[in-house]
């Protein structure tokens, strides 16, 4: 005889009259008698039940939780640890409290001076330079071309424009533009390297326009980053550096070897110390990049022909992929001094450097005689660089799409100036000279300043646009630096900003051997404000020096 069964609502199946009881148990009392039929509506009941009361506590566990303080997913122990290692001094804490501080004399809060001067960094135009005619009116006439029937800009000047927007989609400035860069454009650079160069050939299929050299020396070292441990790329830099540097490598977890430049020689790069840095770093990391800053920043140096060469066959010998940051080469002052480029250097080498050693140089529109940073335009110019990986720093480029058109069309206007027989000529060169002779007055300026002031000596400014000085602190201001965990030229340039408002950059920012201290003062602030600053500068470290011995 067949047993009786039963539908079970939990399992969904029927089941053995026996097992009831046990399945009863488990939601409530057992049910009087074996009426089946009722059974299901006993269940049923008692599983709505069921779901309430689990209903409701599922409701107070979350208010429970609502009520619970919730935890941030992203905080400084789960964040990139690369990224919270990246440090950039230029823009780093004394800058934010010079930000402060200006706020607070607009708040009309005393202080002992009435401006903050900002000479930490490299930004011509915000220290008063004033922007050269043609290259504005030719990016005025690019980015509004109802002024291309205006009669107050030169014909030369419109002729420009209408080149420019020829190459770009729909004809504006707006679009969207190749992600290496307007095609015109780079053939453009292409023409001025070669004339730079003395005739080398300059293929604009190796030129990448970027935003700003500085996007495009991250672009290349993402390309150099590679391995972990002991197989890490290393990268060698020079000390002093540009922060862009030591910054990047962080964020790439990549190892930082520095050499050290020889102030003692004018900050003079030695390839012995190229060596030693070499040898110790292959200890704990594969060295395979070697970056050269010419003019220097922030020390501003220029490279004899010589020099450069020697660079060039050290790194061909230990096969290091050479950079070349040539941002400052319009801005050479010093007698004697003169930019050779990298690029014509290693071809006049000939083989096998010529053919073989791959370079990467950099050039931008912020700084030289220009001074346009916030248009954020530059390009590299790669040499003997493998075809595979080109195609794949192309792919790298595109993922940003494209670099700012409006800082392409400054460009271009940069390594096209007027030509001899234009209207706009004389105009553009007596406006660049006078840049470049005012920048070259200041440099001698500053130099022949810091010099006359007891415990303060600053090297020749050969180039670029920055003096650094080596400044000597007394043992007691070290020892209260100490104290208050602060580097000890950080504290010299923070008490330097609240006592006179001139804010400038320590050394340790850029790197300094040990037991030297230094600052980076930009020579950028007109004449007579700059003579100003620096004899304020002189004398507060006079102050400081007695108020520590």
């Amino acid at each position: 005889m067949a047993a009786e069964t039963w539908f079970n609502p939990v399992t969904l199946d029927k089941e053995p009259f026996c097992h009831l009881p046990c399945c009863v148990s488990q939601l409530g009392h057992r049910p009087h008698g074996g009426e089946l039929l009722c059974c299901w509506a006993w269940v049923h009941q008692s599983l709505s039940k069921a779901c309430r009361v689990m209903a409701l506590r599922a409701s107070d566990h979350s208010q429970a939780a609502m009520n619970r303080l919730k935890e941030k997913v992203l905080t400084l122990d789960t964040m990139n640890p690369c990224v919270r290692r990246v440090e950039y001094a230029v823009r780093g804490p004394i800058v934010l409290r010079a930000l402060e501080l200006e706020q607070e004399l607009r708040q009309g809060i005393k202080k002992p001076f009435t401006e903050v001067i900002r000479a930490n960094i490299g930004d011509a135009q915000a220290m008063g330079q004033k922007p050269i005619t043609f290259l504005r009116q030719v990016l005025a006439l690019c980015i509004h071309p109802d002024l291309l029937n205006s009669p107050n800009f030169p014909e030369d000047a419109k002729r420009r424009a209408e080149h420019i927007l020829q190459a770009c989609g729909g004809h504006s400035l707006g679009a969207y533009s190749v992600s290496s860069g307007i095609q015109l454009i780079r053939e453009d650079v292409a023409r001025y390297i070669q004339q730079r160069d003395g005739g080398i050939p300059a293929d604009p299929n190796n030129i990448f326009l970027s935003t700003g050299a500085s996007d495009a020396i991250v672009t290349v070292l993402k390309l150099l980053v590679a391995g972990e441990g002991h197989t890490r790329t290393g990268v060698l830099i020079p000390i002093p550096q540009y922060p862009l540097y030591s910054a990047t490598l962080a964020e790439l977890n990549a190892v930082q070897v520095d050499y050290y430049l020889d102030e003692e020689r004018a900050w003079a790069l030695d390839v012995a110390e190229l060596r030693r840095a070499l040898c110790q770093a292959r200890d704990h990391c594969h060295p395979r990049a070697l970056c050269v800053i010419n003019p220097g920043n922030p020390t501003g140096q220029v490279q004899p022909r010589e020099c450069i060469e020697a660079v060039i066959r050290f790194a061909f010998e230990e096969q290091l992929f050479l950079m070349a940051d040539e941002v400052y080469q319009d801005n050479v002052y010093a007698e004697g001094s003169q930019f050779h480029s990298f690029k014509k250097v290693l071809m006049e080498m000939g083989p096998p450097y010529a053919a073989q050693q791959e370079l990467a140089s950099f050039h931008s529109v912020s700084k030289g005689y220009m001074g346009e940073c916030g248009f954020r335009a530059g390009y590299v110019e790669v040499v003997n660089m493998d075809a595979a990986v080109q195609q794949q720093m192309q792919k790298l480029m595109s993922v940003r799409l494209c670099p700012p058109v409006p800082g392409q069309a400054l460009l271009h206007v940069v390594v096209s100036p007027p030509a001899p027989s234009d209207p706009s000529f004389a105009q553009f060169q007596a406006e660049r000279q006078a840049v470049l002779a005012e920048l070259a007055a200041k440099a001698k300026l500053t130099e022949q300043v810091f010099n006359e002031a007891p415990g303060i000596h600053c090297n020749p400014v050969q180039g670029a646009m920055y003096s650094f000085p080596r400044v000597q602190l007394p043992p007691r201001a070290v020892l209260r630096a100490q104290e208050l965990g602060l580097a000890p030229d950080m504290f010299f340039c923070m008490c330097l900003l609240e006592e006179t408002g001139i804010c400038v950059v320590p050394g340790s920012g850029f790197g300094q051997r040990e037991g030297t201290y230094h600052f980076r003062m930009t020579i950028l602030p007109p004449v007579e404000k700059l003579r100003s600053l620096l004899e304020k500068l002189s004398q507060f470290h006079a102050k400081f020096t007695r108020q520590y011995s």
